[in-house]
Order: C-alpha cells, then sequence, then structure tokens
C-alpha cells in the first residue's frame, strides 16, 4: 500500500510495515518536549500517574522560554519547577536563561531533531520541525507527561494535503508570505488533523529557515503536522547541527492525497494576515492606510538571522517612525551574537529599536510588547487572535520581516519595494 510521507515516520515508529489515514497507532518517540508554561502542568501528572523516571534523559527536552527571564513571581515559580524536575531526573536538554533561545527555533540549531524523527511537544507550534522532513506535532500537557514516562504516544493516522511548489520567491518575499498566501487560500480549518505535506521543484529554492517557517504555521491552517521533502539543503543543515544519523522518507508516487494544490512561488506577492485571523489575508493592491503603533521582529517564527538580516537591510540608514515601538527578539543566544558580531544590532540600535534577549515575550501577550486598548502591530509571529498581543480591543498584523521593518519606517503598513525604492 502506498504512504505519504508522514504515514511512512508514523508506520516505522509503530514497528508496522503500512498504515492508513484514520487507523490508531501506538508510535515511539525520538523526543518530547516542553516550555515553562506547559511543563509543569506536565510534571504535576507525571507524578499523578506514579512514574519514577523519564523514559530517557536524552530524549526529554524543557526550554525556559515563554516567560523567560522571568516576568513575575508566578513565571519564576514555573521555573523553578522545571528546573527542579529536570535536575532530579538528570535531564540533559534543559535551556535556562543564558543557554536557552525560543524552542522551535533552538532545537534544530541544537541539532536534536533530524529527518524521520517523531517529536512531540507541548506546544501548538511543535510542527515547525517537519522542515527538516521530521514529523513533528503539538500535544497537551497530559500526553506530555505520558510521554516523558513511556517514550510512547497514541495518534490517529492523518490523511494529507499535497502542495507542489514551483518557480522562485521574488526579491523581499520570504517563507512568512508562503504560508500566510496559503492559509489565505485554504483558512483556518483548512487542513483540519491533515498533514501538509510540501514537495516539488520550488522546494530547492526555499531556505531551510523559510521552510521552517511554512511548517511552523501549518497549525494556522489547523494541520496535525506540516513536512517538507528532504532535499541537499536539508542533509547540509542537518549535518552541520547534528551527528544523528537519520533516514529521509519520500511519499510514494502513487500515495493518496486528499487534495493537490499548486503554488507558483514567483506569483506570491507580499502578504499581511489582518485582525483577527491568520486567514483574513492582503496584498499590496488591497491595503489603504493602516497606521501602526508597535512592530515585533522576532519569534519561533520569524526570529531567525535570515529575518533579523532581511529586517536590518531595510532599517540601515533609516529611523523608526515616530511614536512606533519597534521590539527586535533574536530567536537564540547564536542568533543575538551573529547578530551582534555582524553589526545588525547596531543598525536596530541605531534605527531606534530596542533589541531583546530570547523570549518568547509579546507573542502570546506575555511581556515586552503589550498592547492596550486601540493599539496595532505589525508583528512576525504567527497568530493575531483577539487579544493575542495584549487588550481585547488592539489589533495585530502578521506579516514578514521585511514588511514588518518597513512598517516601521513608515508608521504604517508599508510594502518593503516601495521603501526601498
Amino acid at each position: 500500500m502506498s504512504m505519504t510521507m508522514t504515514q511512512k515516520i508514523l508506520a516505522a515508529h509503530a514497528g508496522l510495515e503500512k498504515v492508513e489515514a484514520g487507523q490508531l497507532i501506538l508510535v515511539s518517540l525520538d523526543r518530547v518536549l516542553g516550555n515553562d508554561i506547559t511543563s509543569p502542568v506536565a510534571i504535576k501528572e507525571f507524578e499523578k500517574i506514579g512514574a519514577t523516571g523519564v523514559y530517557d534523559k536524552d530524549k526529554v527536552t524543557m526550554v525556559m522560554d515563554h516567560f523567560a527571564p522571568n516576568k513575575d513571581i508566578k513565571a519564576a515559580a514555573q521555573c523553578k519547577m522545571c528546573r527542579d524536575f529536570c535536575d532530579k531526573h538528570d535531564v540533559t536538554h534543559f535551556y535556562d536563561v543564558g543557554q536557552m533561545g525560543i524552542e522551535h527555533a533552538l532545537l534544530p540549531e541544537k541539532g536534536l531533531v533530524v529527518p524521520g524523527d517523531v517529536v512531540i511537544g507541548a506546544d501548538s507550534h511543535t510542527c515547525t520541525y517537519g522542515a527538516l522532513g521530521a514529523f513533528s506535532t503539538g500535544v497537551g500537557s497530559t500526553d506530555m507527561a505520558c510521554g516523558m514516562a513511556t517514550g510512547k504516544a497514541w495518534f490517529k493516522v492523518p490523511s494529507a494535503i499535497k502542495f507542489v511548489l514551483k518557480g522562485k520567491l521574488n526579491k523581499y518575499v520570504s517563507g512568512k508570505d508562503v504560508i500566510l498566501h496559503i492559509i489565505g487560500k485554504i483558512g483556518v480549518d483548512g487542513a483540519l488533523y491533515r498533514s501538509m505535506e510540501f514537495t516539488g521543484e520550488g522546494v530547492q529554492s526555499l531556505t531551510v529557515y523559510d521552510r521552517l517557517t511554512i511548517s511552523n504555521m501549518a497549525i494556522e491552517a489547523g494541520a496535525k503536522n506540516g513536512i517538507f521533502e528532504v532535499d541537499e539543503q536539508t542533509v547540509e543543515y542537518v549535518k552541520t547541527h547534528s551527528d544523528r544519523d537519520f533516514v529521509a522518507y519520500k511519499a510514494d508516487e502513487d500515495a493518496v492525497y486528499d487534495e493537490t494544490y499548486e503554488i507558483d512561488l514567483s506569483e506570491i506577492k507580499s502578504t499581511v494576515a489582518f485582525p483577527h485571523l491568520p486567514e483574513n489575508t492582503k496584498t499590496f493592491d488591497e491595503i489603504g492606510d493602516v497606521k501602526i503603533d508597535q512592530v515585533v521582529i522576532g519569534s519561533c517564527t520569524n526570529g531567525h538571522y535570515k529575518d533579523l538580516a532581511e529586517a536590518a537591510e531595510i532599517l540601515k540608514g533609516r529611523k523608526v517612525a515616530k511614536r512606533v515601538r519597534t521590539i527586535v527578539i533574536p530567536a537564540t543566544q547564536d542568533i543575538y551574537m551573529k547578530a551582534v558580531e555582524n553589526g545588525l544590532v547596531k543598525i536596530f540600535i541605531e534605527a531606534g529599536c530596542v533589541v531583546s534577549t530570547p523570549t518568547c515575550g509579546p507573542c502570546l501577550g506575555g511581556y515586552m510588547g503589550i498592547l492596550t486598548a486601540g493599539e496595532r502591530a505589525v508583528a512576525t509571529t504567527n497568530r493575531n487572535f483577539v487579544g493575542r498581543m495584549g487588550h481585547v480591543d488592539s489589533e495585530v498584523y502578521l506579516a514578514s520581516p521585511a514588511v514588518a521593518a518597513a512598517s516601521a519606517v513608515m508608521g504604517k503598513i508599508a510594502d518593503p519595494m516601495e521603501v526601498m525604492k
């Protein structure tokens, strides 16, 4: 029987020759992930079920990134609970302030995920690692607890949607625009509990970081996971960051897909998702004069060095508009250091931005950039739900780093091509 990429990975980890959509299977896990918000709940459940140890101290990972450095006493208590748990169980991959980064940028950078892996994380954007040809998906804290204890998880095998990419992106258009275009096309429930599988010659023109961004937001279309076919770029990235062996799974030519979409990357324009859903997308021929109060460049979606470099290219020699707060958040310590060494941080500060230590911060309305009633922000984050970045009467507009930087300069949602003329 023919299988998709996702189905092949799940079959291998369930010890089965084949699986089919809708089948319930018990799968062995290569990694279990939690953060400072979700791990404390999982720890309590872990103890409630009477577990005495984690299934593999090298395969459990906790990253203190959402409210760290701690924003208040409750956040400090949550991080302490995680810290004490990982000390008690000798967890190898515990990342605290000074070593941490935003989890979904940190794990690929640390080489903790490779093609063919099965990864669960108590965070919905765990689907990011599909960019490397892994099956990764977000789960609840109870599933995380069981995963830490047993190294297993139950799944219903998803059916799939195939996205055939061709062509190349134009200047100042990136992976963020691709995924916003797709979500605008199929809707926030267009891939509900299905695998979004990306293939075609156009994949080769996308950087690994574009792919990480696209996979990261698969959940915003309701998908169980997003996954890219492994190519030379993937292999080069993985070998640079990890010494683990891996298996690259390729879909059978006659694999069954619910739907197939052909996407010409050269036709995609800079895209902005208006409040209050990622599917509410517009391009600059549809956008009027939308004044803004804040810009956030960062997050697990767009805090990579490539993203910061794109923003810096536009901000270099320019100033952010009066009364526009512009916050830049490198996704990891290594990215931060590289941005310092290559002069990006100097560009940001001279432009009038503030640069933060790695943290999720404002993305989930945590801290480092909360909006009050009536304020608008352009953000490179992944969600723009009501109240996502603060007050329920604030507004978040999702965009690429290039659009965000251009908007910071102009004081309104702006096309980078216009700013760079």
